[in-house]
């Protein structure tokens, strides 16, 4: 196979995993607390990275005290904090609305960026943000539904998934201000070992032992920890380092579309004209992103 249509299908094929994050979180949400399910999710990818860091024969970095801090402050927001959100938001949202508000994600990291680093965004950039934010508004804001005794459920999910994917944003922030950067796979590592050492703390007092066993839940976990985690890293930056940073941006796109196929095939759910409007919005915002990017790094060249 042609080195590009692999770096493509290879980024895709993690995207899917990441979309596919936001309905196996229902299952987990059902039967475990979400801290719990957070530890044992890191419990089981942690090993498993330093296994294939062992493999390849990759060191730990060696960082200084600020970047340290860094990378634990990433760890809390987009391991710890992402993973918490998104299962505690699964219990009140549905997962197709969920799931476009998760696409948002590259035009809410360029929102943090400007935000935080007072970055100044492109024309092409600043409608992106203007589309994703349309398209979380459309699927998720339903005048009708706020008489409905399950709106305010609903508006709170819909929050806490929002927050998810804004502590994500932050993870990729703080990314950037590492003095010395990480190599992907030790970084993955760090990650899921802090991750683990800050979420068992306060899994310890959800009691998970007082819960009852739910296999549906549990696989769940498992398969979080196996496919979008340890996989989903293998797969994107196996895919990463064919194509260009744009074009692999590009794949993000199928986040929302996966996962509001999977919403309806795998949960049952009724997919609504909003939903669908919402899903094009933010297709169109990782599109315009995308091409936004593309010409800025043609126009530096």
């Amino acid at each position: 196979m042609n080195a590009r249509y692999a770096g493509y299908l290879f980024c895709a094929l993690a995207m899917l995993g990441v979309g596919s994050t936001v309905v196996v979180s229902k299952s987990i949400a059902a039967g475990l607390p979400p801290f719990s399910a957070t530890a044992l999710r890191f419990a089981i990818a942690f090993p498993l990275f330093v296994l294939a860091m062992r493999w390849r024969g990759v060191r730990w970095p060696r960082l200084d005290r600020r970047d340290t801090l860094l990378v634990i402050a990433q760890a809390g927001a987009g391991s710890v904090g992402y993973t918490v959100l998104l299962i505690s938001g699964m219990k009140l949202a549905s997962a197709a609305d969920a799931g476009v508000i998760a696409g948002t994600l590259p035009a809410v990291s360029a929102l943090v960026a400007m935000l935080a680093l007072g970055e100044r965004p492109a024309p092409a950039l600043i409608g992106a943000i203007v589309l994703a934010t349309a398209g979380v508004l459309v699927c998720t804001v339903r005048l009708d539904d706020f008489t409905a005794p399950h709106a305010a459920r609903s508006l709170a999910g819909n929050a806490l998934v929002f927050a998810a994917i804004v502590c994500e944003a932050l993870f990729i922030l703080l990314n950037r201000k590492l003095r010395a950067p990480v190599a992907p796979l030790p970084l993955s590592a760090l990650m899921c070992g802090i991750g683990f050492a800050v979420s068992i703390v306060p899994a310890l007092f959800e009691q998970p032992w007082n819960v009852p066993v739910d296999v549906s839940a549990l696989v769940g976990v498992l398969y979080y920890a196996l496919v979008p985690t340890v996989a989903g890293f293998m797969l994107w930056y196996a895919g990463a380092a064919r194509i260009s940073g744009a074009e692999a941006g590009l794949m993000t796109a199928l986040v929302p579309v996966s996962t509001v196929a999977l919403a309806a095939l795998v949960l049952g759910e009724a997919v609504s004209a909003a939903q669908l409007t919402g899903v094009a919005c933010v297709l169109g915002a990782v599109l315009l992103a995308t091409f936004g990017q593309m010409r800025t790094v043609r126009g530096a060249a």
